[in-house]
């Protein structure tokens, strides 16, 4: 048995957005005892990852990582960067979605995502702007 949705996951501008609460329900609705939950985005200036869902001082301090690690086109270390006309944050993005994964796959088993105890699951907003983003769900 295969089962496959979207998710709309609404962005509030670069950061961590959890989505585990949407994905565990819709799992729990398939009837589907044991598996593999495969989620892949439909984006290319964010990321999908696994992190810990209990200290928001994680999710801070991975924004302020990747932020330092790939600041704006506007940083003077970033001047060899061609690609600005979609603004100045939108090659930093696409950067940081090249380095994170787009996809995740999460064994199922009882009915339910086999995760960690302060395991979430997160989109990763790499824009400054809000944006409508799509995650695919695939169960099978």
């Amino acid at each position: 048995m295969e089962n496959q949705t979207t998710f709309s996951i609404a962005t509030k501008g670069q950061g961590l957005v959890e989505c585990t609460r949407e994905i565990v329900q819709w799992v729990a609705d398939q009837a589907q005892h044991i598996g593999l939950l495969t989620l892949f985005v439909r984006h290319t200036s964010c990321s999908l990852l696994i992190q810990e869902n209990a200290d928001p001082e994680v999710q801070g301090d991975l924004r302020a990582f990747f932020h330092r690690l790939v600041p704006p086109t506007s940083d003077p270390e970033m001047s060899y960067l061609t690609h600005t006309y979609e603004g100045l944050d939108d090659m930093p993005a696409h950067i940081k979605a090249a380095m994170m994964p787009v996809s995740l796959s999460i064994p199922v088993s009882n009915g339910a995502l086999v995760l960690g105890t302060w395991q979430g699951t997160y989109l990763f907003e790499h824009r400054n702007a809000p944006h409508d983003r799509q995650i695919v769900a695939h169960l099978s």
